[in-house]
């Protein structure tokens, strides 16, 4: 599984691809220097139950970390995970 990062302007995403087959894609808009929100996560049907949303999550942290970013998750996905995992509530925006 690949996970890409990628930036157009005020938008981010990341896409997960398996053997060049889109398997899913997390999408976030850059509110400011150090502020971004994660606003959607779609995972292809037939990748569902494999971490996949989860892979891409820990892909945008790991950015998140890199430039001192904090992060809004408005995506209901985002939001659980946040929820649930500890080691990422360090870029958590409180």
């Amino acid at each position: 599984m690949e996970i890409l990062l990628k930036v157009s302007g005020a938008k981010g995403f990341v896409v997960a691809q398996e053997n060049d087959r889109r398997a899913g894609m997390m999408s976030y808009s850059i509110a400011g220097p150090d502020l971004i929100i994660i606003d959607h996560t779609d995972v292809e049907p037939a990748y569902n139950g494999r971490g996949i949303g989860k892979h891409m999550l820990y892909k945008i942290v790991e950015m998140a970390r890199e430039k001192n970013i904090k992060i809004i998750p408005l995506c209901p996905f985002a939001a659980k995970m946040f929820e649930k995992l500890d080691d990422i509530k360090d870029v958590l925006k409180q």
